[in-house]
């Protein structure tokens, strides 16, 4: 393909002179990762301004955030790559960036994302430097082999530690001090010295292996008049319009209405060539055919999928219910669209006696769901109940099946002979020396295990720690914050299953035991955890003709318990004198009747009355 310019005359896309078809020599393609908050985003909005890649007038914060929940928050949500165009000794080249999400739910992206590129930029905040979240990128991008150029960022700060932290950096990386660029995504100070180092250090795409065509799927967006938007990095090959494509890994076919690139909008181009990132035009309109990490390749290809392909696993589950039955086909259809930009979500349909037809759906983190049940809220219009989250089970039976379970309802009675397993975490925690103290003993608070610790020159300690997922769930990372007065950062991974001391903690209103109400916590917390639910209830549920009892049940054995008085009534009101033998017979026979309610009676409680206790357990 011969070098072209081509120019693009639109304010959405934001797009200036754009230059493609360079040779791969002059092809670099590269990532952002760091810490959240460490400045991906404000550096990639320079890096745009200094290629002139968007024009000055279009020019906007976050530019490559494009969801209103990412501008709102601050924080990058969805993964996006960018071409910029930019010219240094005499030659042209092609950068090809990727924005990575910076938060631990979304890691699974992001080593997706590394797998299309050659090397990262690893953003060290001036003035917080090293946090958990930079060990863990760096980790990923040490893995894949990938070229790092270390960058301290927000230099512009009055009070950044640009010697200590670059002392950090040297120590990790094992770089020289001279290899650290200093940045301020916010002035562009330094931003020019580091496109020069990405062109000379970071190397060209290897020739590729095959004569056909293969691209690695990084990213996908939905369009409602396009379908699935196919985001790649090509390694073997070409790819343009009207080829006959499929999915390696889910088999779809389909024929690639449009190839284009990113510069940030979408810019139709002739092909895409190996080394290239680009986007691809599938007309697919149904959920799940298109994942990140599959491959495509030509429809008669027997060329072998690109190594690394993972389905995205669940860790939390929770149950997604309208607060009106007449909006269940609204809510279907809205995570039918949003599966298909986001793969990682899944769902199932089930029910509940009370809040009626709902799903359960799995998410990557507890940040993934509070985006996904904020979507449903925002783009569909839709009122939610959100029941608390929960995580999956490994129940493995007498008979020695074994059964993932992570609904409350349907754990194992007490009796029955199961081993039970359940997933941990191994984390790394980075705290002030001030705050140890709280630290630990919010650690052992959440029963996890210190297994290794590392002193920073500036007194920081690095906590290597094991948990249990699910005490990560229980508010762990807000009281993280707290602990520290806001110092301390958080890095996890998903490790091993282990056995698990959990008990099953039910309910019971008016001896009937509510379902609904059921939970699986932790054995050591399960007198305090029933206490905190029937006092919740207690001040919740409504006063009935005859005294209520509210009970929390472990393993079989009622371990916390109130009773709700009875409503009073005068049934003697309305006598006007007369023998007071006739009042005593009405109270008496009130009495009867109050015992035989007691006996026979049953609570009710209303559809509003339990939205009101489960909206308090679910996130917002």
């Amino acid at each position: 393909m011969s070098p072209c310019v081509r120019l693009v005359e639109t304010s959405s896309k934001a797009v200036n002179t754009v230059q493609y078809g360079h040779s791969m020599q002059h092809i670099r393609n590269f990532s952002i990762i760091a810490h959240i908050d460490h400045g991906k985003s404000t550096l990639a909005d320079r890096m745009l301004e200094v290629t002139k890649t968007v024009e000055a007038r279009l020019m906007k914060e976050q530019v490559l955030d494009s969801m209103d929940l990412e501008r709102e928050r601050g924080i990058t949500i969805k993964m996006q790559p960018v071409r910029m165009r930019y010219e240094h000794a005499g030659m042209v080249y092609e950068l090809n960036l990727i924005d990575t999400p910076g938060h631990i739910d979304f890691s699974y992206e992001v080593s997706r994302a590394l797998k299309a590129v050659e090397g990262v930029l690893l953003l060290v905040d001036s003035t917080q430097g090293v946090q958990a979240q930079t060990l863990t990128t760096l980790q990923m991008a040490k893995d894949l082999g990938l070229t790092i150029i270390p960058v301290l960022t927000k230099i512009d700060v009055p009070h950044a530690r640009r010697v200590e932290v670059g002392d950090e950096i040297i120590s990790l990386l094992g770089c020289a001090r001279e290899d650290i660029l200093a940045v301020s995504g916010k002035t562009g100070e330094g931003v020019p010295e580091l496109l020069v180092a990405i062109c000379a250090r970071i190397p060209a795409p290897k020739a590729p292996l095959l004569d056909t065509f293969r691209g690695l799927v990084f990213d996908f967006q939905y369009s409602n008049h396009r379908g699935v938007i196919v985001y790649l990095r090509v390694f073997d090959g070409s790819v343009k319009k009207g080829d006959q494509l499929k999915f390696a890994v889910s088999g779809k076919t389909f024929t690639a209405l449009e190839v284009g690139m990113l510069a940030p909008g979408e810019v139709a181009v002739p092909a895409l060539a190996h080394g290239e990132i680009g986007y691809v035009v599938t007309g697919i309109k149904e959920a799940g055919t298109a994942n990140v990490g599959d491959t495509l390749v030509f429809d008669k290809s027997t060329a072998e999928p690109l190594s690394g392909y993972q389905v995205a696993r669940p860790v939390v589950w929770a149950s997604v219910f309208p607060e009106s039955q007449d909006d269940f086909t609204i809510v279907r259809q809205a995570l039918d669209r949003l599966r298909l930009s986001d793969s990682s979500l899944s769902y199932e349909e089930e029910s509940s006696g009370v809040l009626g037809r709902g799903f359960r759906c799995g998410f990557l983190g507890m940040l993934h769901l509070e985006i996904i049940t904020e979507r449903l809220r925002r783009e569909f219009n839709i009122e939610l109940i959100v029941t608390s989250p929960s995580i999956a089970y490994e129940i493995t039976y007498e008979d020695g099946h074994t059964e993932d379970i992570y609904a409350a309802s349907r754990f194992p009675d007490h009796g029955d002979k199961v081993s039970i397993k359940e997933p941990w975490i191994l984390g790394q925690i980075i705290i002030p020396p001030d705050y140890m103290g709280s630290m630990l003993t919010l650690l052992y608070d959440h029963e996890a295990q210190v297994i290794d610790t590392e002193v920073f020159g500036d007194g920081r300690t690095l906590l290597s720690v094991e948990m249990p997922l699910r005490e990560l769930m229980r508010g762990f990372f807000d009281k993280l914050k707290n602990a520290s007065s806001g110092y301390a950062s958080l890095s996890y991974e998903i490790a091993e299953m282990r056995s698990a001391d959990v008990v099953r903690l039910d309910v019971l209103v008016a001896e009937e035991l509510v379902p609904a109400f059921s939970r699986v916590i932790g054995a050591r917390r399960s007198e305090m955890d029933a206490r905190a639910v029937v006092e919740k209830l207690y001040n919740t549920l409504p006063r009935q003709m005859f005294v209520t009892k509210i009970q929390a049940q472990v393993r079989g054995k009622i371990i916390a318990s109130r009773s709700l008085s009875a409503m009073k009534k005068d049934v003697t009101g309305y006598l006007y004198g007369g023998d007071i033998t006739r009042k005593m017979k009405l109270r008496e026979k009130q009495k009867k009747g109050k015992k035989k309610m007691l006996a026979y009676g049953k609570v009710t409680i209303s559809p509003e009355g339990l939205m009101t206790i489960v909206k308090d357990q679910s996130p917002r």
